[in-house]
């Protein structure tokens, strides 16, 4: 980390232009190691007005270094826009690696890591918001979300609706500063935490755990689904589609498929 932190310095150091969302903001960050450069506000609301100036400095020549008040750009702002007007223009980005509230999130959670998918903020509107996350409910990932402290309380009684009470969650505000927060428990008991103890404070990242797994098909539902499955379709391709609409292993499927077939054989003897 310090040798990322000596790399950002050294690239604000040697831009000659700083975009930033808050100039109030950035302006302390650089004087606080003496670094003395001009500032151009840009995000959601002057974005289009002020990108194409970006462009055509980048274009003339000049170095520009892209920062944000807090987070990584290009994660829910307009940073990835520039990056896409860049290349258009033949232009090369780079990047500098900062801190990121939606890997930070995910690594404290203790929920799995291996797949997730981060969604961004929610709609403010209970019915699209629920619309959302109906959608998201089946995804196999662990789910991370933006979300605004006044609105969490709502936001997680919806989630505990939609995606299940019971579906384990972690609440992560103020990452990486002085009153970091984490709070692991179930939608619905965070739901509730939060219904009573009102907003919190700060920025919130919600993480949320990858739903279970289905419970495995009883051995006569199984059978049915075989048996619809090589009505139409070879051996092979039938175990393929139940295995994967069962969950279950494809070498399972495939003896009991064996089994079927070989009994159907004897009842009709086909195999004689």
């Amino acid at each position: 980390m310090a040798d990322v932190g000596r790399r950002a310095l050294a690239v604000l150091r040697g831009a000659d232009l700083v975009a930033c969302e808050d100039t109030r903001v950035t302006r302390k960050l650089l004087v606080a190691h003496g670094i003395d450069r001009p500032l151009l506000s840009y995000h959601d609301h002057n974005a289009e007005r002020v990108r194409p100036k970006l462009i055509e400095a980048m274009k003339a020549g000049k170095t520009v270094a892209l920062i944000t008040d807090a987070g990584s750009p290009l994660v829910s702002d307009p940073g990835y826009k520039l990056v896409r007007a860049a290349l258009d223009a033949g232009l090369e980005p780079t990047v500098v690696p900062g801190p990121s509230a939606p890997l930070a999130a995910l690594a404290v959670a203790g929920l799995p890591s291996d797949r997730f998918l981060f969604a961004g903020f929610l709609p403010t509107k209970t019915k699209a918001r629920r619309d959302n996350l109906a959608e998201l409910a089946a995804v196999p990932a662990t789910l991370i979300f933006f979300e605004s402290a006044k609105r969490l309380a709502a936001s997680l009684a919806d989630m505990a609706a939609v995606l299940g009470a019971e579906r384990p969650a972690a609440v992560t505000r103020e990452l990486t500063k002085r009153f970091e927060e984490v709070r692991r428990d179930s939608l619905g008991r965070l739901a509730a935490h939060y219904a009573e103890a009102g907003p919190p404070k700060g920025e919130v990242t919600l993480v949320i755990g990858p739903p279970a797994a289905p419970a495995p098909p009883a051995e006569d539902e199984l059978d049915a689904r075989l048996r619809e499955a090589l009505a139409g379709a070879s051996l092979r391709d039938a175990v393929a589609a139940v295995a994967a609409a069962t969950g279950l292993p494809r070498r399972q499927v495939y003896e009991r498929a064996l089994a079927l077939s070989a009994a159907h054989s004897d009842e009709t003897g086909e195999g004689r």
